[in-house]
This record gives structure tokens, sequence and C-alpha cells, in this order.
């Protein structure tokens, strides 16, 4: 069995992806006063706080946009048409401020005289980001941030043709670039990252950590998948280059997207061969091996930081140890 109910896996909605090139679909939408808009800025959206937690705020199409107008009139729109409900027939389109990313930073650029955040238009709402409520959210709220965020970067750091330089424009309903100057159409990509639990003949886990983390806090070791390299081959050269550990068997315990800026999450529990760790101080600055014991007791006191439940190194971590983890006081937010 895989694992199930990922944080940013769920979704509900189905992508209509056979509408996106109907002739003036998205402005029909946001014609539509039934529509469902989300507003996005980076990952963070508009939630609402209710008695069982962060509810996403969605608001007609006419709120929205006055909002964009409003708040966003110096900074780049774009708009994504993301489904429809198969249930009610209902159809939902996101508004997303997206600004040129930070060089190496993955983070937005605001321009002078932006504010960092948008004003709070949205009555009982407050910005919240995808890692801090992706696992609070219902199946269809988290499906459609997750999807936002994830096209909302890629439209931000990818506006010229990478053919001629010209400026492209959005097509498909967001879902597509295209230029104007030579035809050339560019679409979303999606870096494919391999994430494993690596354990020991003794049961043991091996977690490592990263040298620009603080000194607690570990992680499953990940890296991206190279060019003609399957993602079995990835997951033995990522922990032999990053601890000197020889992997064995690998056996595929599921995915998740982590779109930070544009990656696929591929986990895997993985079978050491041999347990002496060698690190080399730059990628990781250190790597242990911990019993299930060890690694409850560290987490309880705080002596280790362990991923936040959003992400799929948390699941694989629990997976392995059994069940679910509770944080000590300094939790890794």
């Amino acid at each position: 069995m895989t694992l199930d109910r990922l944080a940013l896996s769920r979704s509900t909605l189905d992508r209509a992806a056979e509408r996106r090139n109907l002739p003036g679909h998205l402005d029909a939408v946001l014609a539509d006063p039934a529509a469902a808009v989300l507003l996005v800025d980076g990952d963070q959206a508009p939630v609402s706080t209710g008695g069982e937690g962060p509810v996403l705020a969605l608001v007609d199409p006419a709120t929205a946009l006055a909002f964009a107008d409003k708040a966003w009139s110096d900074v780049r729109v774009e708009r994504l048409y993301l489904g429809r409900d198969d249930a009610d027939g209902r159809e939902y389109v996101a508004l997303a401020r997206t600004v040129p990313p930070l060089k190496g930073s993955g983070l937005p650029k605001v321009p002078p005289g932006v504010p960092e955040q948008p004003e709070h238009a949205l009555p009982g709402t407050r910005w919240a980001g995808l890692r801090e409520v992706g696992t609070l959210l219902d199946d269809t709220a988290a499906g459609l941030l997750t999807a936002t965020v994830a096209m909302a970067r890629w439209h931000a750091g990818h506006p010229f043709c990478s053919r001629c330089g010209t400026a492209t424009e959005p097509v498909q309903s967001g879902w597509a670039r295209q230029c104007p100057n030579c035809g050339a159409e560019h679409y979303p990509r999606t870096d494919g990252a391999v994430i494993m639990a690596i354990v020991d003949d003794d049961g043991r886990i091996l977690l490592g950590r990263q040298a620009r983390w603080p000194e607690r806090r570990y992680s499953c070791l990940a890296g991206f998948v190279e060019p003609g390299e399957s993602l079995e081959a990835a997951v033995r050269r990522e922990a032999r280059e990053e601890s000197g550990v020889v992997v064995g068997e690998v056996e595929y315990r599921g995915s998740q997207p982590w779109p930070f800026p544009a990656s696929l999450m591929l986990g895997f529990r993985a079978r050491a061969v041999t347990t002496a760790i060698t690190v080399d101080g730059e990628e990781l600055a250190s790597a242990r091996w911990w019993t299930r014991e060890e690694l409850a007791l560290d987490v309880a006191t705080g002596e280790l930081l362990l991923p936040p439940p959003v992400s799929i190194a948390r699941r694989l971590v629990e997976d392995w140890f059994g069940g679910p983890l509770r944080d000590g006081v300094d939790g890794w937010r």
C-alpha cells in the first residue's frame, strides 16, 4: 500500500482541460456570478477561521476583479481556469498576483512602493500560506490552492520566450504561454525529485541536515532526477552522493506536488546495504541513524525538529515509525 491522503495531493475538481481552449471561455466564467474565484498572492490566499479550522475564502468574480483592480493595480495578475465541480457544475478560476522572482530565492520580488501583502479587503479573512494551511484545508481547497500556487510561480518565472526572448502571453485559460513573435508555445514545467526514508537492517532510519538549516533540523534525503535516469537509480545515486550510504532495494510509497517552485516529490522507502556515513559538508552538513525509541524521545524533547506535516518527508518518517509523531515545543514550521 502507498501513502494515502498526502496533504498537497488531495483534489476533487475535474480540471476540465478540454474547456481551456474554448473561445472566450475564461471571460465567460468570470462573467458568471455563480463562479468561484480564488485570490492568490505568492503562496498565500485569504482564509477565514471557523470552528473546525481555516476555510479557503472563495468569492464571486465581481468581488475578485474589484479587489485585483484596487490592490494589485501595479503588478501583473494572471487568470487561471481551475476546473469545475461535476456535482453542481460550478466553475472555478484563480486570480494570482505574479511578479518576477528574486534571483536564486524562488520568492517573488516586490516592486518599490508595492506592499508585501495586499490590503485585507475581504472581511473576516487573513492571508495564509500553503505550508501553513495545506494540511488543514479540505480536499477541494487543498487542490485549488496547490495548483494555483504552482501555476502562479511558473507564470512569474517564465514571462519571456526561451527561443527569441520576446514577452509571451498567456493562452489556454492560463495553462500555457505563447510567443507573439515566433509562435512558440511554452508549458509549465514540473521537476521530478526523489525523497526517501532510508532504513537499515536494524530498523533504523537515516536523516540528514542541510548546511543552511539550524542544528536540530533533520529530514529525509532527497534530490532531483537527472536526465536519462530512472527513479530507482536517482534514489541510489542521491543516497550515496549525500551520505555515502549504499542503497539496494527501493520501494515506491507515494507522490506529492511541492510547488516551491515546481517539484513533484516522489517518495520511496530504501533499504541500506551499508551504514557508514560520509557527508561532503556542503549539501549535507551532517547525517545520522535513529532508532524509533531515539527518534520519539528527541522529537518530544525538541532535540530533533522534523519536517512539517504538510510535507511528504514527514509522512515518510511517520510511515517508518508506525504512526503520527507529536512535535516538541519548537516544531519545524
